[in-house]
């Protein structure tokens, strides 16, 4: 799926008059595989949590290997007469293993309707509705459960306290919103 995104005329349903713009420089709506309530998002959060777990875990380790790679290879131009060939030759492929993995836990997070946004700082984002367009919901590795929202472009620098949705919708931290609806303004 191309979820490229961008400029004033995307919107969610891309309606007349930007809907033949949009089209014509190769956007296409964003359409997530699932939407999330705050709770959905918060029920989820133990297994997204784990898997974000290892995927920090793994990213930072492979961005450290990565960069100590580059600076033994820099300027150095490997050959079999090298004595440390072999050993770098298998630091690669370890890298590049363990890349792969990293590509699995991103498919795992994907899979369950989540989007990681930043391996290293355990960044992920729900897709929701609030006031009928979507949204993330937005949760950080470390963070007790989903507190935050941002717009799609806004990215984490965007993101707002839950609690700050609107002064005619307010979600709760703990996502509760209306005399015992359940509801939550997000879904309103």
């Amino acid at each position: 799926m191309d979820s490229r995104r961008g400029g004033p005329c995307f919107t969610l349903f891309l309606s007349w008059p930007c809907a033949d713009k949009a089209k014509s420089m190769g956007y296409q709506p964003y359409a997530p595989a699932k939407l999330f309530t705050v709770e959905e998002a918060n029920a989820m959060l133990p297994l997204v949590r784990a898997i974000t777990m290892d995927l920090v875990r793994l990213s930072r380790d492979v961005i450290e290997r990565r960069e100590r790679l580059s600076h033994l290879l820099t300027g150095r131009e490997v050959n079999r007469s090298d004595p440390y060939a072999s050993e770098l030759a298998q630091i690669e492929d370890e890298v590049r293993k363990d890349s792969e993995r990293l590509q699995g836990y991103i498919e795992e997070l994907r899979e369950l309707g989540v989007e990681p946004k930043s391996g290293p700082e355990g960044l992920i984002d729900f897709p929701s509705l609030m006031d009928g367009r979507i949204v993330y919901l937005c949760w950080k590795l470390g963070e007790p459960e989903v507190a935050h929202w941002h717009e799609l472009e806004a990215g984490f620098r965007g993101r707002q306290p839950l609690t700050a949705v609107g002064p005619t919708h307010t979600v709760s931290v703990r996502g509760l919103s209306g005399e015992g609806s359940g509801r939550t303004a997000l879904e309103s």
